[in-house]
């Protein structure tokens, strides 16, 4: 398997599992919650629902990133037939962790009940699942046989209740109707167990060089606090302008590693920022045989869990020898990543 100019050992994909939290809020909610126009919502983001680990009245946290992750976890060590203590290794990809210290990945270790196996957190947008599985696929080479992938975010810490459209710029308007909360996971394997689909190519690259961030996330302690300090932004427009053709650039790449031609793929999992965009993606790319893998339009942008997210609706629905690709694009400071992926004939013969 030849990835980023490298040979690899295989990598598997053995269970995935998700959690959202609460039940969905629409934006006929969030209108009424913070006067942002559900016309408009549904107009110019097209995500119709999100779920929120905190109270849309009070601004309380109900479910944190850990709560999360571990349930992912759990559902995806248990749709693999993995025994959680079988596993080798926990790799986490967030935006948005609970603590600075001790980690999220930790965090969500002890609660799973995993000790002595190496565990890493990856700070990362949404490409953090692709450079989780990366690291993962490394670590698979090196000898170890089963490990956890979690990806997931939160946004509390970043979205103010209290706040009214008229209190806000555009920059940071938009990410009340943007996002969601969520966590997706995926136990992976050396050999084809589970829904055995295969990794055929990954690609990880940061592309941001001299270019301005499409999105900011800062982070402040309690003494070093700047008042009107923004905490959360997007460049929507430079968001816009370049994602889908780099989206384009994405998927050609990784057929020409994977060896193979637009004909040969049978599901598209494009990048998610919202429902419009994604169906601008979608158009860009231009694979009309390819069916769709999308949740953004439910569950909003997840940052990190997104792509699991997409791979956990994709296992359920593709067959032996069906392939599929995963675009990924992070604005923050621009990175490229996506996945090809095979579903393994052995493997759904042993199902």
């Amino acid at each position: 398997m030849t990835t980023n100019g490298g040979t690899r050992a295989p990598l598997y994909i053995a269970g995935t599992g998700t959690s959202l939290p609460g039940d969905p809020v629409d934006n006929e909610q969030l209108d009424k919650a913070f006067g942002i126009s559900a016309e408009w919502t549904d107009l110019f983001v097209g995500t119709r629902t999100r779920h929120f680990g905190w109270d849309l009245g009070t601004g309380e946290v109900l479910h944190t990133l850990a709560d999360l992750c571990t349930e992912a976890a759990d559902r995806a060590a248990a749709s693999a037939g993995t025994d959680l203590q079988d596993l080798d290794f926990l790799v986490l990809a967030t935006t948005t962790p609970d603590r600075l210290l001790p980690t999220t990945a930790n965090e969500v270790a002890d609660r799973l009940g995993l000790d002595h196996l190496p565990t890493y957190q990856i700070q990362a947008g949404c490409s953090g699942a692709v450079q989780a599985l990366d690291l993962a696929r490394a670590l698979i080479a090196s000898g170890h046989r089963t490990g956890l992938v979690v990806g997931g975010d939160v946004t509390a810490r970043f979205l103010d209740p209290h706040r009214t459209p008229a209190d806000l710029p555009a920059q940071e308007l938009i990410n009340y109707v943007l996002f969601g909360d969520g966590a997706g996971a995926a136990v992976v394997s050396a050999e084809p167990e589970g829904e055995g689909i295969g990794l055929r190519a990954l690609l990880h690259r940061f592309t941001g060089r001299g270019r301005q961030p499409g999105q900011i996330i800062d982070w402040d302690g309690p003494v070093r606090r700047t008042p009107g300090r923004t905490m959360l932004s997007e460049d929507y427009k430079a968001i816009e302008d370049n994602v889908p053709g780099l989206a384009s650039e994405i998927c050609w790449e990784l057929l020409d590693t994977a060896g193979w031609t637009p004909d040969d793929l049978d599901f598209l999992l494009p990048p998610q920022l919202s429902a419009r965009m994604t169906q601008r993606i979608v158009e860009t790319i231009a694979v009309p045989a390819a069916r769709e893998i999308s949740c953004v339009v439910d569950t909003g942008n997840t940052g990190n869990a997104l792509p699991l997210l997409q791979l956990d609706r994709l296992v359920r629905q593709m067959s032996s020898g069906e392939r599929a690709l995963a675009v990924v694009v992070e604005s923050s400071k621009w990175i490229r990543a996506g996945l090809a992926l095979e579903k393994h004939a052995e493997a759904e013969a042993n199902r």
